[in-house]
Parts: structure tokens; sequence; C-alpha cells
């Protein structure tokens, strides 16, 4: 085996958060520092906000509303037509 090729481990490394939370753990690095933890994001502190900028959720359901009209209408329409080209056809076998 190679002596020495393996990096120097840090048992006391520190991670220091943007917010100023610090974790101490062990790693090949001595400090790091990062811009997000568990302390301070949203997900992790319950003050996760959905915000619905461009309003796709209501575009979705007006469309999703509108489809469903349309597919109705079709349904009442296409019935009716139907009856109307039997009719129609009736009345033509007779003359």
């Amino acid at each position: 085996m190679k002596k020495d090729i393996h990096p120097k481990y840090y048992s006391d490394a520190k991670i220091i958060c943007a917010c100023g939370n610090t974790i101490t753990t062990g790693s090949t690095v001595k400090e790091m520092k990062v811009e997000i933890c568990a302390a301070c994001h949203p997900f992790y502190t319950g003050k996760k906000k959905v915000l619905d900028t461009t309003g796709r959720v209501d575009r979705f359901k007006k469309l999703a509303e509108k489809s469903a009209k349309t597919k109705a209408t079709v349904k009442t329409k296409s019935k009716t037509e139907k009856r109307a080209v039997k009719a129609a056809k009736k009345e033509t076998k007779k003359k």
C-alpha cells in the first residue's frame, strides 16, 4: 500500500452557515462555509411558502373547467345530432 496518499482528516472541522449556525463534524477540510443549513432552510424550519406568482394553478383550474364544459356540450350535441341524422335518414327512406 502506498504511504501518504490519503488527505489529512480533521475530526473537529467546522461548517459555518450564512445564518451564523456552526456545525462541528469530521472532514478532510478544516473549515467550510455554506449559504444554507438545516437551521435556516425553509423546508426544515416549517416556514415554507408556496408562491404562485404567475397564477398557473388558477389558470389550470380554469382550463380544466372549460374542458369539462366543452366535453359535456359535445356529448349533448352529438346525441342531438345523431338523433337528427337518424330522423333525416328515416325521412329520406320514406320518400
